[in-house]
């Protein structure tokens, strides 16, 4: 008849009782010994960060919408025609003359009857800023 142990005890041929020296319980009252539910952790966490890095697309693709303009306006009133030179902080008309080339002038769109495009103001970084919305639709 086979020497057979009860199932509670920990014996290996080995190392003999080692319940004392394993790694986890080994009690029948001990807690059961049960793997994590990694799968709804990683789902959690992936629409998370999917959520995080569309925000972040959507705040850069906002910025470089932003730089385009930005970049359209300076272009724009840069290859305008004018025989003067810019004052930093001073506000200038873009307008459409007769001949259909585009020019600065100080001179407001109340004041006469010329095609405007659009109100800029020169920054101290010698950038053209849109100071009105019209000049949004001229593209």
């Amino acid at each position: 008849m086979e020497n057979k142990k009860p199932d509670n005890v920990v014996f290996s041929e080995k190392n003999g009782y080692n319940a004392s020296v394993l790694p986890y319980s080994t009690n029948v009252g001990a807690p059961a010994i049960r793997i994590d539910d990694v799968v709804s952790w990683k789902s959690r966490n992936i629409s998370n960060v999917n959520k995080e890095f569309e925000n972040k697309f959507k705040e850069l693709k906002n910025q470089y919408e932003n730089l385009m303009k930005e970049f359209e306006f300076n272009e724009l009133v840069y290859n305008a025609k004018f025989s003067f030179e810019p004052v930093i902080g001073e506000i200038y008309h873009l307008y459409t003359g007769d001949d259909g080339v585009n020019f600065l002038s100080l001179i407001s769109p109340q004041e006469w009857n010329k095609e405007h495009i659009g109100t800029f103001k020169l920054n101290s970084d010698k950038k053209w800023i849109q100071i009105n919305e019209k000049a949004k639709n001229y593209y």
